[in-house]
């Protein structure tokens, strides 16, 4: 009978490949992408990203979508971005090797500010869940949760609808360590949600065609109505 270390190296042995766990970390962005994209990303050819890929979905943390002609894959779910982020957060803190202004600047925009999957990680989303738990939005010392008041936010002045929030069964609020900031960002439903009103209302802008977002001047003005986050804080 297998035991549960042997399917723990199963899944460990989906991530020992360099190429794999590119594809996986590119996969972070939340989107789906086809395997020709994944392929120029990672810099190897369609025919090796197709096996890794099939290895991928067979170990259940990719999922696969297809329309018309097109295949497309995705992480499976969010708890495979909690884990691939956990992991890289235990890597040693290391400065991007860059190779032109290009690169620097492409490096500087992650760090600024970024989506980790569905919610927003990097120094935008260290400096809101700060000034959430600052509010008493959130309480750090009762394992990470929403307050009452916090829930009252959430659902009131930013607009999340509260049925939303009761369709999943994803943790409210999960701290999730920050591999930039290395502090805890807020994950789960309430930063799932979070991250995507805060993009319906335009504070927030997806910058270039990765990971990377920015706020907005109307969100840096809405982030200090609502939270008191000075714009000096995000740079």
């Amino acid at each position: 009978m297998q035991t549960r270390g042997a399917d723990l190296a199963g899944l460990a042995a989906l991530l020992a490949d360099s190429t794999r766990a590119e594809i996986c970390l590119a996969l972070l962005d939340g989107r789906a992408w086809t395997a020709g994209e994944l392929a120029r990303h990672a810099g190897v050819a369609p025919s090796t990203t197709t096996e890794h890929l099939n290895r991928l979905l067979s170990g259940g943390l990719l999922a696969e979508r297809r329309q018309g002609r097109h295949r497309y894959v995705q992480l499976a779910d969010a708890r495979v971005a909690e884990l691939l982020e956990a992991m890289v957060g235990h890597l040693e803190p290391q400065k991007p090797r860059v190779s032109s202004l290009r690169a620097a600047t492409a490096s500087e925009a992650l760090a600024r500010g970024r989506t980790c999957y569905d919610h927003l990680a990097g120094r935008l989303g260290v400096v809101i869940t700060d000034a959430m738990i600052a509010r008493d939005l959130l309480d750090p010392a009762t394992g990470f949760a929403l307050t009452d008041p916090g829930l009252t936010w959430l659902t009131g002045p930013l607009g999340v609808d509260p049925a939303e929030l009761r369709k999943t069964r994803r943790p409210l609020a999960k701290p999730c360590l920050d591999w930039t900031e290395r502090r805890t960002h807020l994950g789960g439903a309430a930063g799932a949600h979070l991250c995507r009103r805060l993009r319906d209302l335009d504070w927030v802008q997806r910058s270039g065609t990765g990971r990377a977002v920015r706020v907005t001047p109307h969100g840096a003005s809405g982030l200090a109505d609502l939270l008191g986050i000075q714009p000096a804080a995000l740079i």
